[in-house]
């Protein structure tokens, strides 16, 4: 059983292609649940899960209310809806828009953070904004593990940029090599330190 109760991701531009990057390398039995959430539209069509199901064997959907954080299981943040985590479960609601978005990736991390703390593990992908970057620092105070993207090699780097401002210490790694990170992490490994 691993250490940590949740991998939550944030990413906006460029995310489908990151994404499915990074869930195509994680096995079928990737020990941690993972909550995902991509800046989308309200209107969105709902795609993304089964776009993102295409590539890899853990099971991906877009997230309910109530659901529960389930190993071997990637959960959405659904369109125009905050995602919460709290004790194991997932709540969504639609208080107001945070940095013009709803799914907000800061609002996913800090209450990640508020709930799990040191057994939490947050990556911030690509992205043209700096949502995720208040999260991610909520993340690293409470002793979680702290992710992110290496900013010139994303397809946006203003959000990774951002959260490598708020987190200097935060892990920095080329998309491709984040599975491996993962699955290390989950077999026990210690965080890897920025030097």
């Amino acid at each position: 059983m691993s250490k940590y109760s949740v991998v939550v991701i944030g990413t906006s531009w460029g995310g489908l292609e990151a994404l499915g990057t990074l869930v195509r390398g994680l096995p079928a039995d990737f020990a941690i649940p993972i909550v995902a959430v991509q800046h989308r539209g309200r209107d969105s069509r709902p795609l993304l899960a089964s776009l993102l199901q295409q590539v890899t064997k853990l099971s991906v959907c877009e997230a309910e209310d109530k659901d529960p954080l389930e190993p071997g299981r990637v959960l959405l943040a659904p369109p125009d809806y905050h995602l919460l985590i709290d004790d194991a479960h997932i709540t969504l609601d639609m208080d107001a828009l945070v940095k013009y978005s709803r799914p907000s990736i800061d609002v996913t991390f800090i209450s990640a953070a508020d709930t799990y703390g040191a057994r939490t593990i947050g990556i911030v992908l690509t992205g043209a904004n700096d949502d995720g970057a208040v999260g991610l620092r909520r993340i690293a105070d409470r002793g979680g593990v702290s992710i992110v993207e290496h900013p010139p090699s994303a397809t946006s780097p203003v959000m990774p940029a951002a959260a490598l401002r708020a987190v200097p210490q935060a892990t920095v790694l080329p998309l491709a090599e984040i599975p491996r990170a993962l699955v290390k992490l989950a077999n026990g490994a210690p965080p890897r330190r920025r030097t």
